[in-house]
């Protein structure tokens, strides 16, 4: 597949040769490992350069290049602000949570070629964020770079995926192939969502889990009812189901203020009582991600409503209680 390469860069590349003074001609910069197109497109580059830009850009016949009649012309500058500058620096930083994937390195490619499109008076030196901007990214599961790769072809390209997965609890990972819709990350992992032909139904699969990949030459569409929003429906977390439940967790007056200054789920009401405490309710179709979240608040959170929810709450508590109650094993 060919590289896309956008004209400023080009134009840029073009800029540089120019000013070099070597009088290039079309061949010799279609010959540079920046341009990467053909000499037709340097020759229409030129012409936008010194009819749209303004660049005095003129034809030597007898050194047979081009060249700039104006030594000390530029070309116009970038209209890019000191916000611009910080708005890519932090990103910069937070490209950290894509560091088990593949498209890390090509990131940071992209902004080294940000930095080296600025005009000379300007430059971007993230490295003075270091010691004054911290992101922390949530853990990230261990990824194969080529399972990763083999996912999103097979996704860009509407090929199906053979895969052997790793079901939690089994001994041996399962085969199945899947048609991709969807690729989504959330909380470190990312996950494949996707039409299954041994069970007929649209599921979910970590990546992290594939423990093999090979993209099948049978190609498929994916239906026009299909939405991945509307997919996911109410979720809370990236587990979901058809059934919808309506949650309602009582907060202490303690954690109260950490609950309100966040939006927890599009469906969120939260209620204020006069001791200070708040009771979040929400709409969402699976309880497990919602499980887990409510143990991370302790004692603080009480879960008031479904009966269910409230169920493996307490059978949770109570098993981690036993376990705590037992003898502290000797270390090994």
């Amino acid at each position: 597949m060919a590289k896309f390469k956008p004209q400023f860069r080009r134009i840029l590349m073009i800029d540089r040769e120019l000013r070099k003074g070597t009088c290039p001609n079309c061949s010799q910069l279609a010959e540079n490992r920046e341009a990467e197109v053909n000499e037709k497109t340097i020759r229409r580059d030129i012409a936008y350069m010194r009819d749209e830009l303004g660049s005095p850009i003129d034809y030597d016949a007898r050194r047979r290049g081009f060249y700039y009649t104006e030594a000390q012309y530029r070309l116009p500058a970038i209209d890019i602000k000191e916000s611009d500058l910080f708005a890519i620096c932090i990103a910069e930083k937070a490209l950290k949570q894509y560091e088990n994937t593949p498209v890390y390195g090509r990131l940071q490619s992209i902004f080294e070629k940000i930095e080296q499109s600025l005009p000379e008076k300007v430059s971007v030196r993230p490295s003075w964020l270091d010691a004054k901007v911290s992101i922390f990214m949530d853990s990230t599961t261990k990824i194969d770079p080529s399972i990763w790769e083999t996912a999103f072809t097979a996704l860009r390209e509407s090929k199906t995926l053979k895969i052997l997965h790793q079901v939690p609890g089994y001994d041996q990972p399962a085969l199945r192939e899947v048609d991709p819709y969807h690729i989504v990350n959330y909380q470190g992992e990312w996950y494949v969502i996707g039409f299954c032909h041994e069970r007929e139904q649209i599921l979910t699969f970590a990546i992290s889990r594939i423990r093999g990949a090979e993209l099948l030459e049978s190609t498929f569409h994916i239906p026009p009812d299909f939405d991945f929003n509307t997919f996911m429906g109410k979720h809370f977390g990236i587990h979901r189901s058809e059934k919808e439940y309506t949650v309602r967790i009582r907060f202490s007056a303690h954690d109260a203020p950490y609950v309100k200054e966040r939006s927890w789920h599009p469906t969120q009401v939260i209620k204020e009582n006069r001791d200070g405490s708040v009771i979040l309710s929400f709409r969402t179709n699976h309880l497990y991600g919602v499980k887990r979240w409510i143990m991370s608040w302790g004692v603080g959170a009480l879960v008031l409503t479904p009966k269910e929810l409230r169920e493996e709450v307490t059978k949770e508590l109570k098993t981690s209680l036993k376990n705590y109650k037992r003898k502290t094993p000797t270390a090994l």
